[in-house]
């Protein structure tokens, strides 16, 4: 029998340093609030005073749940984690503003080999702004120190949110209309899907995160990290714009553009996008040229410089897209919504049946614009 006492520290987990992160992100947290937010951080639960959507004649309560991937093996061997928070934030709440709501509040967990509080208090700030800056309370979160399951240096993290939206705002299929056309809203780069691909590119070329490359404008691994737009305060803002009436919004996440346009358009009709209406930033040029990738999978798996698509009435485009431009958000006429009678199925493939859902179709076009 062990005559040495065997302890929870010894075991390889630290309390007091759990204790010290919790410290150290209180200021982050306490700056990602709404009013109606009740108690502090360090509940076993967060509250959030409800009686809000007392005032609402149907309030529906959407919900969305996600992480950021393989983005946080990049950002462990850059040893950067201040801006993975934004990758989350986005991924979580932007899912929630498709159908119209209106996030509200999030939590978050962290997993870890060994807990570093200022590591973990850098992982918090960042998710703590990002929420801040998509007016989404932080009502709570968890880190979790795990040994033996993960490397000291290992840590992967998720998020919940929920909102709200009045029934008769949803935004659902059967809003869209042919004739409609698609906004292009800028991405800021890669966002956090298809980051396998992109480390399997790197390993492949031998290509160190940070190698300078100029026409990144600073290292590859950088660029790579470059975090995630948040959408999701700039789209309420278009939603509530009057004379603007936004009949679907996609975020381009995993599957790429064109399956995701398909998937929040009803049955009959297919989004004709045409590529050359933008040109993608250089670091998908860059990686297709680096792993020889074919377009394809390229668009399958990269938003190619498109992180969200809005349909809308075409006469309402010009008001759209100004209003986006005043909010720093740029943005283009993409395509337009046509019925299935008039796409030309022998100019391109149409891509429909993404994640599972039945229902339009979308169809890309020529090539990129050139620089």
């Amino acid at each position: 029998m062990n005559a040495t006492p065997i302890t929870y520290a010894g075991a390889g987990v630290d309390v007091e340093a759990g204790d010290k992160a919790v410290e150290l992100m209180k200021a982050s947290v306490r700056r990602a609030q709404r009013p109606e937010v009740l108690g502090g951080l360090g509940g076993f639960a967060g509250l959030f005073d409800a009686s809000v959507l007392a005032r609402m004649a149907h309030p529906v309560l959407a919900t969305s749940t996600d992480g950021v991937g393989t983005k946080v093996a990049i950002a462990q061997a850059m040893d950067k984690h201040d801006t993975i928070g934004f990758d989350l934030v986005g991924m979580v709440v932007d899912d929630i503003v498709v159908c119209g709501a209106e996030p509200l509040f999030m939590t978050d967990y962290i997993a870890t080999g060994r807990v570093v509080p200022e590591r973990i208090a850098s992982v918090v700030s960042g998710i703590a702004a990002a929420c801040e800056q998509a007016g989404v309370a932080l009502v709570g979160g968890e880190t979790a120190e795990h040994p033996g399951l993960l490397e000291p240096d290992e840590y992967d993290v998720a998020g919940a949110a929920t909102g709200v939206v009045e029934h008769a705002d949803l935004l659902t299929p059967d809003r869209v209309q042919p004739g409609d056309v698609l906004l292009g809203l800028e991405s800021s780069g890669l966002h956090a899907n298809g980051l396998s691909l992109v480390r399997a590119i790197a390993l492949s070329a031998g290509w160190a995160w940070d190698r300078e490359v100029p026409e990144l404008g600073g290292t590859f691994g950088e660029a790579v990290l470059t975090p995630t737009r948040v959408y999701a305060a700039d789209l309420l803002r278009l939603l509530r714009t009057d004379g603007i009436d936004v009949h679907a919004l996609s975020h381009v996440t995993g599957g790429g553009l064109a399956a995701n346009t398909a998937r929040v358009l009803p049955r009959g009709v297919t989004a004709v996008i045409d590529r050359g209406t933008w040109m993608p930033a250089p670091i998908f040029t860059l990686l297709q040229g680096l792993g020889r990738v074919p377009q394809p999978d390229l668009e399958r798996t990269l938003n190619m410089g498109v992180g969200f698509v809005a349909v809308l009435p075409a006469d309402q485009a010009d008001l759209a897209v100004e209003v986006l431009r005043e909010l720093q958000l740029p943005a283009w006429v993409m395509g337009q919504v046509v019925k299935n009678s008039a796409v030309d199925v022998t100019a391109a493939p149409v891509i429909s049946g993404a994640k599972g859902v039945t229902a339009g179709g979308a169809q890309l076009l020529n090539s990129y614009r050139a620089r």
